[in-house]
């Protein structure tokens, strides 16, 4: 499989055709997912072959946004369906790509490992310190696409949000969870407040 091309071609795709009210969903964070997908295969010891087919899967996991925000990562298996094989990826290698993609859907049901860390990968940012950074762009995001108008809706959903999530693997159990307890501990308070 030619990895370096199929990431060339899908990176030229989201940053050509991605709407420009993805403030969130944007091609910084198919780059960040990226990043923390490769981090992750190392801490937790992923196989070579393995951490091709998950940075794979990072970076077309949100690819379905170019088509619709509606079922995104159907699409997003669509555009891969449909572009992988000219890259050498073989259809088993696909299916196991789409299962990764379609685990990032909320809420996440990951059914294999390589699917838990692609799904904390996309989700990292719940534990790191750019938390509120990163949640006002999905803030405006949600904003744009009219799904919510008013900061009080706002840390509702986030409060529902991180009392249902859950990281999978250790690296992030140990490196991100903790760190996400005290955010949802301040938006509860936030909540009680007004």
């Amino acid at each position: 499989m030619n990895y370096l091309a199929a990431k060339h071609f899908i990176l030229d795709k989201l940053k050509r055709e991605l709407p420009p009210q993805l403030t969130y969903h944007g091609l910084h964070h198919t780059l960040d997912v990226l990043a923390i997908t490769k981090e992750l295969c190392f801490l937790e010891e992923i196989s070579a072959s393995e951490t091709m087919l998950l940075k794979t899967a990072a970076l077309f996991h949100d690819s379905g946004f170019i088509i619709s925000n509606v079922e995104h990562e159907k699409k997003g298996c669509h555009i891969a369906r449909q572009h992988l094989p000219r890259f050498g990826y073989d259809n088993h290698e696909i299916e196991q790509i789409c299962g990764m993609i379609m685990a990032t859907k909320i809420p996440q049901n990951p059914q294999n490992f390589l699917e838990e860390i692609i799904c904390d990968a996309d989700l990292d940012y719940l534990g790191r310190d750019d938390f509120y950074t990163i949640g006002a762009t999905l803030f405006s995001e949600l904003k744009a696409y009219d799904i919510l108008q008013t900061e009080q809706e706002w840390n509702l959903i986030q409060v529902k949000f991180l009392e249902n999530h859950t990281f999978f693997t250790h690296t992030n159990r140990r490196r991100r969870a903790p760190r996400k307890a005290e955010y949802l501990d301040d938006l509860r308070g936030l909540v009680a407040a007004s």
